[in-house]
């Protein structure tokens, strides 16, 4: 028994913040049916080529999925979702601003006709205000939401190196589903729920708002060092290799000085007696701890990090994530399969020994569709007239 089985959920999704948070759900056990335009399909589907021919970002935010596909723009197909609508219990949909209104399949119509159903909007600037008809991507989101504004270094903004502004959306309409669910289970009512990728990563932004209130001075752009906590970030060892370390209080900043770094009389010098007075000079004690640094190799820094218990990681490219010796010792790998085979897949956050998430397939564009319509009740001659109409 999955948390969320026996829950049925309708999408309209493309790209990544809607299929991320509907992935969630269909993880949990809900069935997730994916509604793409028949030929085409969800655009993610041609990002890249990278998984054996298929898009990673696809592969990433859509298995366990069913897929028809419907020319909803045909009365005909229109019905259809109807049909599917009739006894879901979400519909997720992340179209183009108005696009659902066109279509009849917005809350306020969609309410009337199925009150327990729970509409999950997903939007770059929210469903009303000025930005509503605004396009929105991820990089415009973290440019927009004022991310880019505290990353890179030197003047030059850096990108979240993945979708970050998708991500946060998707999982603020995955975790206010559930809410809407268990509310729902209280009411017996259905629920509009509104998501916009801005409003989710400004939620994010709430350390370096706060810092900045009132006029102040925003964060620095620090690269991947910590903007206002020193030391905390990449520093190079002596075989060339980079080690991340962070500090945190008094005791700590002891410890390095005395383990790590070999340097008690730092303890005494005025400019490095509190955090703030580290920030401020950070550039004189980078030099202290890089030239400290210089003799020994990034493993035994670490090895002294740890004798300190001074938090600390590797600086992990991606070939070093696929092979990290905890996500083995924990056995968070497990195999989907894909109309191209077989491929590698982390099991969701979130152990539990009562159950084993779903780890479906990911599906082929229109996979789903003559089971879907078949389970609705058309005949295979029927099946073949919409497909004769190209309504599927």
């Amino acid at each position: 028994m999955r948390p969320l089985q026996g829950i049925k959920v309708v999408t309209f999704e493309h790209a990544i913040a809607a299929p991320f948070c509907t992935r969630q759900l269909a993880d949990l056990g809900a069935r997730v049916i994916k509604v793409e335009r028949p030929g085409v399909g969800d655009f993610a589907r041609g990002y890249d080529e990278r998984v054996s021919g298929l898009a990673s970002h696809f592969v990433w935010t859509n298995r366990s999925k069913e897929s028809i596909t419907l020319d909803v723009k045909q009365p005909q197909a229109l019905d259809i979702v109807h049909k599917l609508l009739a006894d879901a219990d979400v519909f997720v949909q992340n179209l183009a601003p108005g696009a659902t209104q066109r279509l009849g399949l917005d809350y306020a119509t969609l309410s009337e006709k199925y009150p327990k159903l729970i509409v999950c909007d997903i939007s770059g600037y929210g469903l009303d205000g000025p930005y509503r008809d605004k396009k929105a991507y991820d990089l415009l989101i973290q440019s927009e939401s004022g991310f880019l504004s505290i990353t890179g270094s030197d003047g030059q903004p850096a990108k979240a190196g993945c979708s970050i502004a998708d991500i946060a959306a998707g999982m603020y309409g995955y975790t206010n589903i559930l809410a809407a669910l268990l509310e729902r289970a209280q009411t017996g009512r259905g629920k509009h729920i509104d998501v916009s990728m801005l409003e989710s990563m400004v939620e994010w932004m709430g350390y370096p708002l706060y810092y900045s209130i009132d006029g102040q001075t925003p964060p620095a752009q620090a690269g991947a060092a910590h903007a206002t906590i020193f030391p905390y970030g990449p520093f190079m060892a002596g075989d060339g290799k980079t080690v991340m370390l962070g500090l945190q209080n008094e005791r700590e900043w002891k410890n390095f000085c005395e383990t790590v770094i070999a340097r008690p009389d730092l303890l005494a010098d005025e400019r490095f007696a509190s955090n703030s007075g580290r920030t401020k000079h950070r550039e004189e004690l980078t030099r202290i701890i890089v030239d400290a640094f210089s003799g020994l190799t990034a493993v035994q820094v670490i090895e002294r990090l740890e004798k300190a218990s001074i938090a600390n990681a590797q600086m992990n490219d991606m070939h070093d994530v696929w092979n990290h010796e905890q996500l083995k010792a924990r056995q968070r790998w497990t195999h989907v399969q894909t109309a191209a085979g077989e491929i590698p897949a982390l099991y969701p956050p979130g152990v539990s020994a009562d159950s084993e998430p779903r780890m479906d397939a990911v599906p082929a564009l229109g996979a789903h569709t003559n089971a879907i319509l078949q389970e609705l009740g058309f005949s295979p001659s029927e099946v073949e007239a919409l497909r004769a109409a190209k309504a599927v």
